[in-house]
């Protein structure tokens, strides 16, 4: 699974990172990445906030570094989740048809905020919808019903 935002510091890597974390807590074996729609921050780490505020509640973004969508991310990926609007139109532009079915969004019918101009409020809600969203990805991927 490839999750997309922007810059790939705030929202994808949260999201990548919160996935990840639930997956193994639940003994699920899921392949988990993130990348932006841009190439501004590629090798940086995760924005300083979104760490601090993802470690506040046991989510360790220390070891990931942006990157940016590349062509082979439509074949190697199963699903492709797009933090907003945005970018899921961003990806329909880049994806070939034969893969469009991959892509979606993190919250059907909403966009996930991005957090990156505003207050510490954006990446707690931020951190909110991620957890809501990813604990339901986890149970779909997996097949679970609880």
């Amino acid at each position: 699974m490839l999750f997309v935002c922007t810059g790939n510091i705030c929202r994808s890597p949260t999201a990548e990172g919160v996935l990840r974390h639930m997956a193994k807590a639940a003994g699920a074996e899921v392949h988990i990445e993130s990348a932006g729609t841009g190439g501004w921050h590629v090798g940086h780490p995760p924005d300083a906030r979104a760490q601090h505020h993802a470690r506040r509640r046991g989510y360790d973004l220390s070891a990931q570094r942006a990157r940016q969508v590349a062509a082979r991310d439509f074949e190697a990926f199963d699903l492709i989740v797009a933090m907003d609007r945005g970018h899921l139109a961003a990806l329909r532009t880049q994806c070939p048809p034969e893969h469009r079915e991959k892509l979606r969004l993190l919250v059907p019918g909403r966009d996930v905020p991005d957090p990156y101009h505003g207050g510490d409020e954006g990446f707690e809600r931020v951190l909110d919808m991620v957890e809501t969203a990813c604990a339901g990805l986890l149970r779909e991927l997996t097949g679970a019903t609880s």
